[in-house]
């Protein structure tokens, strides 16, 4: 959730822009790489978690998008797996 997310360094090094009307991107202006995705009329916002530094203390409940999924990643956990949004959203 939105609430739960904050910058903690370098925000001023973050670029946004906005990939299709009402979704924005946020990319480090320094090496490109992807941060953030949001749409700031949802409540909660994207965050690419292989950009943290440490490890966030919290783990996955289920795994979205996997049709999207390339074929060598592994998941070896028990999560729950949808296509696309999960049913119900």
């Amino acid at each position: 959730m939105r609430e739960h997310f904050r910058w903690v360094s370098g925000e001023e090094n973050v670029r946004t822009y906005e990939s299709s009307p009402g979704k924005f991107r946020r990319f480090c202006s320094r090496c490109g790489t992807h941060l953030v995705a949001e749409r700031p009329v949802q409540p909660h916002l994207f965050l690419g978690v292989a950009t943290l530094d440490d490890d966030p203390g919290v783990r996955p409940a289920l795994h979205i998008w996997t049709s999207a999924d390339v074929p060598w990643l592994v998941d070896d956990g028990d999560l729950p797996r949808y296509p696309e949004w999960e049913p119900g959203r």
